[in-house]
């Protein structure tokens, strides 16, 4: 069993057993190599239930070429890729490396002329990178993605999702890219912070590709445009057979519903569940914020042993949001939470 009061105490044990997972077993002994051998595959699938992370749990202190060593030393060989992360790995130009300025604090404090001078040299760099990521797109060999995919395959790691998050204004163009990079990339389905309305112009792209599309549900149940409600959730896969849901549990606590009832009776349509603990929100208004593992309300256990008992086939991604040390350390320490509640 998984104590709260143990959960941070697992990290170096988490460590030295994804480190352990890496190491070849001796020369002549059951599926040895010999000396100077490759190392084991990693395997982050615990009882028959895969656990993955999706990479945007690594948006702090991994960069893209470095996210394929980082997996693979962790065990983990699930992953659900960011799009950017995707890109990033078949050669698309690198965005700012600085933030674009803005507003004081809660916007009551007018901008001083220095910090309007840098928020509109943001601006014009953030408007710069973008017409130069869409020319990139526009010419870029879907080839590339193929390539990438190959450097998951050589690593052991199996490249199930691609998350690729659809907001604003967002033209035709790009929802024909999304699914374009997705088949390339030869993953089961595209998971997506998005809206309704952009759910509704995805279907027609999702029937032409044949692939599951999976909105990403949040908290915001007040807002009809937001994967948020019950209701939200019928609605977008009304409108084809290939819309789905990317069940984010902690995100589903908060809302105030049933992850393992949702699971139970949703299951053929879910896409992958994003795995983190939240509590609920308050009635008033408001809401929590990411919590350590096993510190808010939402049945983290209870979903791993239902996907357990029921072998459903979709994997469970941890998603690396509280407030930790190390990304890297914090993930190491989810997935071996995962490990301690269905091996332990």
């Amino acid at each position: 069993m998984v104590s709260r009061r143990n959960f941070g105490k697992t990290a170096l044990a988490a460590v030295s057993a994804s480190a352990a997972a890496q190491t070849p077993p001796p020369a002549g002994g059951p599926g040895g190599f010999g000396r100077g051998g490759p190392p084991a595959k990693p395997n982050s699938n615990f009882a028959g239930v895969q656990i993955g992370v999706i990479t945007y749990s690594f948006r702090q202190g991994v960069t893209a070429k470095d996210l394929i060593p980082t997996i693979t030393k962790l065990g983990i060989n699930s992953v659900e890729l960011m799009s950017n992360h995707a890109e990033a790995l078949a050669g698309a130009p690198a965005p700012p490396a600085f933030g674009g300025g803005g507003r004081g604090r809660g916007g009551q404090q007018p901008l001083t002329p220095e910090q309007q001078a840098a928020a509109t040299a943001a601006r014009a760099a953030q408007d710069a990178a973008r017409a130069e990521l869409e020319k990139w797109r526009a010419g870029v060999s879907m080839d590339s993605y193929k390539d990438v995919r190959k450097q998951f395959d050589d690593a052991g790691i199996d490249l199930r999702i691609l998350c690729y998050n659809l907001n604003g204004n967002v033209k035709d163009e790009e929802l024909d890219y999304s699914f374009r990079m997705a088949e390339a990339l030869g993953v089961k389905g595209i998971s997506s912070s998005s809206t309704v309305t952009i759910a509704k112009r995805v279907a027609p792209f999702a029937e032409k590709y044949k692939m599951l599309w999976a909105g990403h549900g949040h908290d915001a149940v007040d807002d009809p445009e937001q994967f948020a409600t019950l209701e939200s959730y019928a609605k977008i896969m009304s409108f084809s057979k290939y819309i789905g849901v990317n069940l984010d549990i902690g995100h589903f606590t908060a809302a105030g519903y049933d992850a393992v009832a949702y699971i139970k009776e949703n299951h053929a349509r879910i896409s992958n569940l994003h795995l983190k603990d939240r509590v609920r929100n308050p009635a008033g208004g408001g809401r929590g914020g990411n919590l350590r593992w096993g510190d808010g309300t939402t049945p983290i256990k209870e979903v791993l042993h239902l996907l357990q008992k029921e072998k459903y086939p979709f994997p469970a991604n941890i998603e690396y949001e509280y407030q930790g040390t190390d990304s890297v350390i914090e993930v190491a320490k989810c997935l071996q939470y995962c490990r301690d509640v269905l091996l332990g």
